[in-house]
């Protein structure tokens, strides 16, 4: 076998050390021929995106100071008035005229129209006004027909001047803030261009600087329906177990439509349920059969105020069993709870990015002596002291909020036996005035009554509105007509404001079915409150 010498091995060795080397050279040349063949071709690509960038440029420049280009004509069409073409020029006064430091690209006319009902736009359409029919606080009316809508019983004022000392009303039964789209005046402005864009940025900018945005649908419009007494109880007990056939929505039939389409609607109910409750009339210790909680849901409640004086009245653990059905339903409570310190609570509402206090105090014969205002551990309502209602309403001030505040105060007791009038009791009773205006006085932007059994009336204190009882929503009392009525508060927020708070009237019958009452009947009885009215003296 032959054996390899030594120094032929050696040189073998050699040798592929070499050739090793030769490679790695070799592929050390190649990699930096790349590499610089991969930055030549991106200088080459840099340079040509500087020089499309820089033609562009000087491409815009030429078209922007090209002295043969002829500037865009504006036109301003018949149908606009003097005001609006006025308008229009303060806008575009840098672009009219021969000498005219800038100039458009295209030719733009400008239209308007108006419309009784929302159009449907093109990119060409601008909502350039809205105006809604308006009468004063103290208005009886509610409702006008078209024509009437062009008298001088209406005010038609700018959508964004409308505040809550003048009323919105509705236009053949047409209440703009719930339609959004018919109860009111639109006018449109349309550009004609081939181009609309950047004339449709100026105009849309300095509308937005005059505060002439207007809303589109009721996602920008928060409404909040506030109601006076819920008691379902003695005689609808028994109602429940016969015409109503233990249905438990029964008595919500004719009103739950319009009170569930709110965003949030309130009760404030006096009653807590109970187990084995019996249908009675004449009695003063008061229960609702759980069935009835459907009535509840019906309309749609989302917060139950608590400051009534019998929630306790069939014992503590019943209050407790129903403060926790609601927590169950996902409906808020306030001005009452399961213990001192939880009544106490402010409700803070943040929805549609409206943020509302609301503050519920019970101030009329209730005691903890005599176990209907809450004490330590027992449940109760929220019992009313200054020092208390002032810190609640600095707090609330300081957090930015919008106050409501809710009174459940003494009643008007003057009826006399038999079925009849008593308008004494559409004024504040003793004290009551004096006593809801200091809460404005303090801060709070609106003040209610929620305790009357019989609907008081209404006044515009110091720039903000006071309702000094809303009278009964749900009740047996069907002795006296006037503890029949009552009415709710609609109040619609937009930009963290209370825009208006519309007033419908209710009654509720024979068989304890509450609906709306139609408009002749409510403007009546508007009037009527009207008529006892303090008018802010």
């Amino acid at each position: 076998m032959y054996k390899q010498p030594e120094r032929e091995r050696e040189l073998t060795r050699e040798q592929m050390r070499r050739e090793l080397l030769q490679k790695s050279y070799a592929a050390e040349k190649h990699r930096a021929a790349k590499k610089k063949k991969s930055k030549i071709k991106f200088v080459i690509i840099f340079l040509v995106l500087a020089i499309l960038i820089s033609g562009g440029v000087l491409v815009k420049l030429w078209l922007d100071t090209n002295p043969f280009k002829v500037p865009g004509v504006i036109t301003y069409d018949e149908s606009l008035t003097a005001e609006e073409k006025t308008y229009l020029s303060s806008i575009f006064k840098d672009y009219e005229g021969e000498n005219a430091p800038k100039m458009l690209n295209h030719d733009v006319t400008f239209s308007a129209e108006s419309t009784t009902k929302r159009k449907e736009t093109t990119d060409g359409d601008i909502l350039f006004e809205l105006e809604v029919p308006t009468v004063d606080f103290y208005s009886s009316e509610l409702n006008v027909t078209s024509a009437e809508a062009e008298t001088d019983k209406i005010t038609w004022i700018s959508f964004n001047k409308l505040t809550p000392e003048t009323r919105l009303v509705s236009i053949d039964d047409k209440y703009f803030l719930e339609t959004m789209d018919e109860g009111a005046k639109y006018r449109y402005l349309t550009i004609k261009s081939s181009d609309i864009t950047e004339t449709k940025s100026l105009i849309e900018e300095k509308l937005k600087s005059d505060n002439k945005i207007f809303p589109e649908g009721n996602s920008e419009i928060l409404s909040l329906a506030q109601t006076g007494v819920t008691a379902i109880t003695r005689a609808m007990t028994i109602t429940l177990n016969g015409k109503a056939g233990g249905r438990g929505s029964y008595f919500a039939d004719n009103i739950k439509d319009f009170l569930s389409s709110k965003d949030l609607t309130h009760i404030s109910n006096e009653v807590s349920f109970a187990d084995n409750c019996k249908g009675s009339t004449g009695t003063m210790s008061l229960c609702a059969d759980w069935r009835v909680v459907d009535t509840i849901t019906a309309i749609g409640t989302d917060i139950v105020e608590l400051t009534g004086n019998h929630n306790n009245n069939y014992g503590t653990s019943a209050n407790i069993k129903t403060i926790e059905k609601y927590e169950e339903l996902g409906i808020k409570t306030f001005g009452g709870g399961k213990n001192e310190e939880e009544a106490a609570k402010p409700l803070e509402l943040n929805v549609k990015n409206q943020k509302i206090t609301m503050l519920g105090y019970n101030h009329s014969t209730s005691t903890k002596g005599n176990g209907e205002l809450a004490d330590g551990n027992d449940p109760g309502a929220n019992g009313y002291t200054e020092a208390k209602a002032k810190k609640d309403i600095e707090e609330a001030r300081a957090r930015g909020d919008f106050i409501i505040v809710d009174i459940q105060y003494s009643e008007c007791w003057s009826y006399p036996d038999g079925y009849t009038e008593l308008p004494r009791c559409d004024y504040p009773i003793s004290g009551q005035q004096a006593f809801f205006r200091q809460f404005i006085d303090w801060g709070a932007d609106v003040v209610i009554g929620t305790q009357a059994h019989h609907p008081q009336t209404f006044e515009y204190y110091n720039g903000k509105p006071i309702y000094y009882g809303l009278g009964n929503l749900f009740f047996d009392q069907t002795y006296w007509p006037g503890t029949q009525r009552g009415y709710i508060l609609t109040h619609y927020f937009r930009d963290n404001k209370l825009l208006n708070t519309r007033i419908s009237p209710t009654w509720y019958d024979e068989k304890h079915q509450v609906y709306l009452t139609d408009e002749s009947t409510s403007e009546k009885f508007i009037k009527r409150l009207m008529e006892a009215s303090p008018e802010g003296k």
